[in-house]
């Protein structure tokens, strides 16, 4: 299956900063102490051999990274720094920027030696906040050239997840099915966050699908879709019209990107779409996602923005889920209590009807969605109900998330980190047995305190530390996440 260049590069730039009144090239040195740290874990970054003392510099060090093609960039304090051309420099560079400062390196060295880097962090975080410019700080942004290095890569996940956003185009396909208002999405927080919307009709969609009616690449993607599956191609015959349809969403994706970079869908899924398209688009939704393009189940916009985040953040495909249902006291009972250290209120089910992608599932096949099948079909023998891909999510590490517009049109969103056991769920659709710390009370005081809607986005690592980071970036005020016993909610009985 070819990859889509959805998610962007990054070229790291790296520019010291050096206060007049200190010794220059102490920061220059670091600087390229840093370099070569960076580049023995095998990064890439372009050192900017422009150090930076006051503004007409700082103006020459930014048109020096941006004619290198750099798009992120580390300010690095190799002495205490100037607080104004040091801040100036994210204010004027088009991109994510972090900030890392040089420690002191050896005790009978503290003369001129002695950068006071310490010192000057504090006042570039001043001036940051006094201009109110975005940037990023590590935890503990100040190291060895070992320790910055380890910040940089750290940055990398974060600087192409904020950089993806920037460029995103979320284009969506009639608005969501009746009844599911939690799938409402406030288009402010969205363009607040730089991000394009483009709304269409299903019918639109519709026109373009049998526009491509005998399109000569059908018979390739048949062929692809039935060497992925293998025994899970259950229905070939269903083959050439799911091949149809993905060809119809990436030709429009392509035609109507426009300005924006990156992409991702929202469709609306059900009820009308089998009987007009005749299957169900789970699984071509779930191939667009292994080739990098989220496609968000029920037109759910801020699902498909979560998604989009979690590809950039973790490199890798996800999914979106429903936090489903319960796991039966006697499932957990007999395959979970005493083999892995969590509770019942621990777990839960994650479900989806088949968009999860098969690289993700234990083994996977395409089935028909049950539910729609008893709505659309009666339970007769399946035809245009068939499409779903199912089977057991395969187990391991996991981070369920989702950035999210309130129903006030406020920015908020949530972290948990956890992972699918490996125990069969004996069930339908695209599904897991889920396991996070303290999940119970999450649930009650996150997700129903909050009104969070049932989709939540899946990242198949632990990913929740870049994630944090690029929420705070972004400006999120309300993060939350799933706080540890003792630690307890704002709204939590403490004689619960």
């Amino acid at each position: 299956m070819n990859q889509i260049h959805n998610i962007p590069d990054v070229k790291l730039g790296l520019i010291a900063v050096s206060r007049d009144c200190f010794v220059i090239s102490l920061s220059e040195r670091r600087r390229a102490e840093v370099a070569a740290a960076y580049a023995k874990k095998g990064g890439e970054i372009y050192e900017c051999k422009v150090t930076v003392e006051n503004e007409l510099d700082m103006l020459k060090a930014v048109e020096d990274v941006k004619a290198a093609g750099c798009n992120a960039l580390v300010v690095f304090l190799g002495n205490f720094g100037p607080e104004t051309p040091e801040t100036l420099i994210a204010k004027n560079f088009d991109g994510p920027v972090m900030y890392a400062a040089a420690a002191e390196e050896h005790g009978d060295d503290l003369i001129n030696g002695r950068g006071d880097a310490y010192c000057g962090v504090l006042n570039c975080s001043y001036n940051l906040g006094l201009r109110k410019i975005k940037a990023y700080m590590p935890e503990y942004p100040v190291g060895t050239a070992e320790d910055v290095a380890d910040m940089i890569a750290d940055f990398v996940p974060v600087a192409r997840t904020l950089i993806g956003v920037s460029n995103l185009k979320i284009i969506t396909f009639g608005p969501r099915p009746q009844d599911f208002f939690a799938c409402n999405a406030p288009i402010k927080p969205l363009y607040d966050l730089g991000v394009e919307i483009q709304e269409n009709s299903e019918l639109d969609l519709l026109v373009a699908y049998k526009a491509h009616a005998n399109d000569p690449r059908i018979q390739e993607v048949v062929e692809d879709m039935a060497a992925e599956l293998g025994v899970g191609n259950q229905y070939p015959d269903l083959l050439p019209r799911m091949a149809q349809f993905e060809i119809t969403l990436l030709d429009w994706a392509e035609e109507n990107k426009g300005a924006r970079k990156y992409v991702a869908f929202a469709d609306k899924c059900w009820p009308a779409f089998p009987s007009q398209f005749g299957f169900e688009p789970c699984y071509v939704n779930s191939r667009l996602v292994s080739k990098g393009i989220p496609v968000a189940c029920e037109v759910d916009i801020y699902g498909a923005l979560s998604e989009y985040i979690g590809m950039c953040a973790s490199g890798d495909a996800v999914t979106l889920l429903d936090i489903n249902n319960s796991v039966p006291r006697d499932m957990y009972d007999a395959e979970i209590k005493g083999k892995y250290d969590y509770t019942l209120k621990d777990t839960f089910m994650g479900f989806h009807c088949g968009n999860t992608p098969l690289c993700k599932l234990s083994q996977g096949a395409v089935k028909y969605q049950l539910i729609q099948n008893r709505l659309l079909e009666n339970g007769n023998e399946p035809d245009i109900t068939r499409g779903t891909l199912e089977g057991d999510i395969a187990p391991g590490e996991i981070t369920f998330y989702r950035i999210h517009g309130s129903a006030e049109g406020n920015l908020q969103a949530y972290i948990a980190q956890g992972e699918v056991l490996p125990v069969a769920t004996r069930s339908f659709g695209g599904i897991g047995v889920f396991a996070i710390p303290e999940m119970g009370r999450f649930y009650r005081h996150v997700l129903i305190s909050k009104h969070y809607p049932h989709h939540g986005a899946v990242a198949f690592s632990h990913i929740g530390k870049t994630l944090y980071s690029v929420f705070q970036y972004l400006g999120v005020p309300d993060i939350a996440f799933n706080q540890p016993k003792g630690m307890l909610y704002k709204d939590e009985n403490p004689f619960a």
